[in-house]
């Protein structure tokens, strides 16, 4: 049995619903009157059907004879059904939690429809007339959809996706707005570079539990295909947060592990700590995406057996080859904050630059720097700018590196590092650099993390700067790599309430207070004061920091929700934090749609409305991941 076979329902078939056509007045016929509709109908059945016990679609196909556009029972000529296969046994080598999970088979369900909403939309869809002399009748059918496609399943050497925390619409188009009045236009014309990028569509975000989500939850559903629940990592709905206990046999295999098991290099690359919730959903199982090391974990947990998530990251390679009775050689780029997750509780083991009187939060004692360095003796432990600086890409086989205690610096702060880092672009660049050197290819996965950070201190300015620092890495991205061989995926976990109002004029600062068009001065509310382009719907609210460029400064001050009077204030200096309606401790996430875009192979799958899942079944479609990493392991 493969270790990764799904439970795949054969909607290719889906193609053939009412696809065929009447024949022209008089084309092929005696009496110059219209032919017959051939018709196929698909009908969908329920667990526990008679012919489809495990449920399956059932097609009927069959004459039109009285034109009424229905085929009734009397004009069926032919029936078929396509079921979905049970798992009657699993063990330890099969995916377990995903075979017949609702999203899981959902997500295939939609990349099947995508296809064919490409294949109309570019008319490519090839057709093949027959005539029937009996009939009178020209009836007109589409090629299999999967052969239409076949050639483009697997053609993706590369994937890289890219996760912008928070980055919901509004956040892209102020953003957008901003990166062009900082390059001196009106800014609404600009496009930032994902913009451009020729396929588009929706996410929808929310998690099993939850309305409005987090994201653990949401980056799980892009990393395997299967939704779940908050606050949980790397694991199905199966699981009850916090409770080590039911973490088994709930684990879900993600597309990182798919590429190690394909014989492809992988990289993680995170401004947030790398066991942060994004970050960690490539590699972790966790009952609680706060378990980041095991002085964050209750004792029962620990005593359950259960590892922390930066445990997890140093024990990855013989954790997955242990699962999967494969052999694999580990992830090679690891890039990003949080070194406290990795190192002692005492301050012997402080970093040059740590800035806590002692650095580490592990009470277990172990240094997994250093056991990161024993396993892998030819790969490259790094904490700053200058460790970067000195990589050789070309000779570097693997590298793990560890900017900062926490999270890394927002971009607009990174000057004010105590040892530097480098920007998320530049270590973009230097990830794909290393991973190239792998002729079977590479998945990447970048996440810009304090997007989300931004917009929870109610910094519009830090969050947005983010956004357009992740725009510079996506094309450097664009620029590394080829669009033949590479699929490139931008989307967000979730938005935030953030919101661009008013009727400012074209080119007005999208930073600044509303100026209507036609005027000179800052237009006033109904209070006489005036307001600002964006703002948010709860937090903090109003800060008036000046220069600074830290958006977490602004939590040192007291709540200052509701309206202030602004007249005399910039709200363009980088440390202005925005109005906030509600009086929060921190401005939340928000339920709407995030963008998906996409180029490169399998991209024409990103179209319309979709569940967040599908963008797993995307990039496996693309890298033909899944029958890959079987081969590999049969």
């Amino acid at each position: 049995m493969k270790a990764f076979k799904y439970s795949v329902l054969a909607l290719a078939m889906a193609g053939l619903t009412a696809c065929s056509l009447d024949g022209d007045d008089g084309a092929d016929g005696t009496d110059g009157n219209n032919g017959l509709n051939s018709l196929t109908v698909q009908t969908e059945l329920a667990t526990g059907d008679a012919n489809c016990p495990n449920s399956g679609v059932r097609f009927d196909s069959g004459l039109d004879s009285n034109a009424d556009g229905a085929l009734g029972e009397d004009e069926i000529t032919d029936t078929s059904y396509v079921c979905v296969q049970a798992n009657t046994q699993v063990d330890n080598s099969e995916l377990l939690t995903s075979l017949n999970n609702d999203y899981f088979v959902a997500g295939q369900a939609e990349v099947e429809a995508n296809k064919n909403v490409w294949l109309q939309a570019t008319g490519t869809s090839s057709t093949e007339s027959t005539r029937n002399l009996t009939s009178n009748t020209t009836v007109t059918k589409h090629e299999s959809l999967e052969a239409a496609v076949a050639q483009l399943n697997g053609k993706a050497k590369n994937v890289i996706l890219f996760v912008g925390d928070g980055m919901g619409v509004s956040t892209v188009t102020a953003a957008r707005i901003l990166e062009g009045q900082m390059n001196g236009d009106s800014g609404e014309e600009n496009q930032l570079s994902f913009d451009r990028f020729p396929f588009a569509g929706l996410s929808k975000t929310y998690n099993v539990d939850a309305q409005t989500p987090d994201s653990a939850g949401t980056m799980s559903a892009m990393m395997s295909g299967v939704k779940t629940d908050v606050g949980v990592i790397g694991v199905s709905e199966g699981v009850v947060r916090g409770d080590c206990s039911t973490v088994a046999g709930t684990e879900l295999v993600t597309a990182l592990e798919l590429a190690e098991l394909a014989g492809k290099s992988t990289g993680i690359v995170s401004t947030a700590r790398i066991t942060h919730a994004t970050p960690a959903a490539t590699y972790a199982k966790s009952a609680d995406r706060n378990w980041e090391d095991d002085g964050d974990m209750p004792a029962e947990a620990i005593e359950a057996g259960c590892s922390d998530i930066a445990s997890q990251l140093v024990g990855f390679e013989a954790a997955t080859e242990a699962r999967f009775g494969a052999d694999i050689d580990g992830i090679e780029v690891v890039m990003g904050g949080g070194r406290r997750s990795f190192l002692p509780r005492d301050e012997a083991f402080n970093s040059p630059d740590a800035v806590s009187s002692v650095e580490g939060d592990r009470t277990d004692g172990r240094d997994l720097t250093a056991e990161w360095a024993t396993q892998y003796p030819n790969g490259v432990y790094i904490y700053d700018q200058a460790g970067f600086d000195g990589l050789d890409t070309e000779t570097t086989e693997r590298v793990f590196a560890l900017f900062n205690e926490s999270h890394m610096q927002y971009e607009a702060d990174r000057a004010n590092d105590v040892a530097g880092e480098p920007s998320i672009a530049e270590m973009t660049e230097t990830a794909i650099n290393v991973l190239n050197n792998n002729n079977d290819g590479f998945f990447l996965m970048v996440e810009s993390g304090r997007i989300d950070h931004g917009h929870h201190a109610g910094s519009a300015y830090n969050a947005l700067t983010d956004t357009v620092a992740l725009a510079d890495a996506v094309a450097v991205a664009d620029e590394l790599t080829n669009d033949d061989d590479t699929l490139i995926i931008v989307t967000a976990d979730h938005g935030h309430v953030f919101t661009i109002a008013g009727y400012p004029k074209r080119g007005n600062p999208i930073l600044g207070k509303v100026v209507n068009v036609g005027a000179e001065e800052a237009a006033t509310a109904a209070d006489g004061m005036p307001y600002t382009t964006v703002g948010y719907m709860n937090g903090n609210g109003f800060r008036n920091l000046g220069a600074e460029t830290d958006a977490d400064e602004g939590y040192n001050y007291d709540l200052a929700a509701g309206r202030q009077d602004i007249t005399d204030v910039d709200t363009t200096t980088p440390g202005y934090h925005q109005e906030a309606l509600v009086p929060l401790s921190s401005e939340t996430h928000s339920g709407e749609d995030v963008g998906i875009y996409a180029k490169g192979p399998g991209a024409f799958l990103i179209n319309s409305t979709n569940e967040q899942s599908v963008i797993f079944h995307v990039m496996d479609f693309a890298a033909d991941l899944t029958e890959q990493a079987n081969s590999a392991v049969e």
